[in-house]
């Protein structure tokens, strides 16, 4: 993740190696604004978490084949066994 923040709060840097330090494109060393990283890794953390449901719902969908199978029968015999299915994970695990 710290990677991530100083490549996105230092955009000539193209390399970082933790032991020797960030580097542009000609191989010279850049240097790094701490608060500037700290406050990235931040939004990126507060980000992360404030996607945690797509990651539950993600796992709770049932696979693209049972839920194409759902509504092939669905339409055969005029339930609605696929959208409930949906509809019940995503209030399990709604947007915050």
């Amino acid at each position: 993740m710290r990677h991530e923040a100083i490549y996105a709060t230092h955009p000539t840097v193209v390399s970082v190696d933790d032991t020797a330090g960030a580097f542009d494109a000609q191989g010279n060393q850049v240097t790094i604004d701490e608060s500037l990283v700290a406050a990235e890794i931040t939004r990126i953390e507060a980000d992360y978490a404030a996607k945690q449901y797509q990651r539950d719902r993600a796992a709770a969908y049932p696979s693209l084949a049972e839920q194409l199978d759902m509504q092939y029968w669905d339409s055969v015999n005029g339930t609605t066994v696929w959208a409930d299915t949906i509809a019940a994970i995503k209030e399990r695990y709604p947007k915050s």
